[in-house]
């Protein structure tokens, strides 16, 4: 199934209840939210206050993007706001197995990011353990980027893994997604379509309602 995951970084945060109800209301599947910390990116976001805020306005999957250094730290915390899925970058975890067992042991999905130039052959050993991989399609920190060409092989390698393998996995991509490269990247194996500047830029109705039909052709 593809699903629509909203960016909360690019939300009106002086509206955020009233978006991500509208949102909601149309069919948006997930919630994204990134958390920045200033050392990992170079950009501060927000924390987990908004993520408790998310999960009381929606039913639906809160997803959180942990764009930290050594991201196990927050993962109690991450969960009792209300995460379904907790996504840790692969280049922030000294010890990658072990986070993505603490992420089981608290109920919520498990999830690793790659930044774009990391290789997916760095998650061979863990890819039978995640829910989801996530396939940094620009260099994680800020919104408004242009897609990097050379992360769609990426997807396209992800999902020959996941077709092939006995605990299949979500492949879902974010940054610089917008109406024009959203089917490419359905056609590459992604199905889980993070957007934020190109769904909250003008007409937030408008542009929903254009991606929820790229994603159900």
């Amino acid at each position: 199934m593809n699903c629509l995951s909203p960016s909360i970084l690019s939300a009106d945060l002086t509206k955020l209840g009233e978006q991500v109800r509208t949102l909601d209301d149309l069919g948006a599947a997930y919630f994204h939210v990134d958390i920045m910390d200033g050392m990992f990116v170079p950009n501060i976001s927000f924390g987990f206050p908004i993520v408790k805020a998310v999960r009381s306005l929606t039913e639906k999957v809160v997803d959180v993007h942990m764009m930290v250094e050594d991201p196990g730290r927050y993962i109690d915390v991450c969960a009792e706001a209300g995460a379904d899925i907790i996504t840790v970058h692969y280049e922030a975890c000294r010890h990658l197995d072990a986070v993505i067992n603490h992420i089981k042991q608290v109920g919520a999905m498990a999830s690793v990011a790659i930044n774009p130039a990391t290789p997916v052959s760095v998650l061979s050993c863990i890819l039978d353990q995640v829910d989801m991989v996530l396939v940094m399609t620009v260099n994680p920190g800020y919104g408004g980027q242009k897609l990097i060409p050379y992360t769609v092989d990426k997807v396209r390698e992800l999902k020959k893994i996941s077709d092939s393998s006995r605990n299949s996995f979500d492949i879902e991509v974010d940054g610089g997604v917008n109406t024009e490269n959203a089917g490419m990247l359905l056609d590459a194996g992604a199905n889980i379509i993070v957007t934020g500047s190109a769904l909250f830029r003008g007409d937030l109705e408008e542009n929903t309602t254009q991606f929820l039909n790229i994603l159900e052709e």
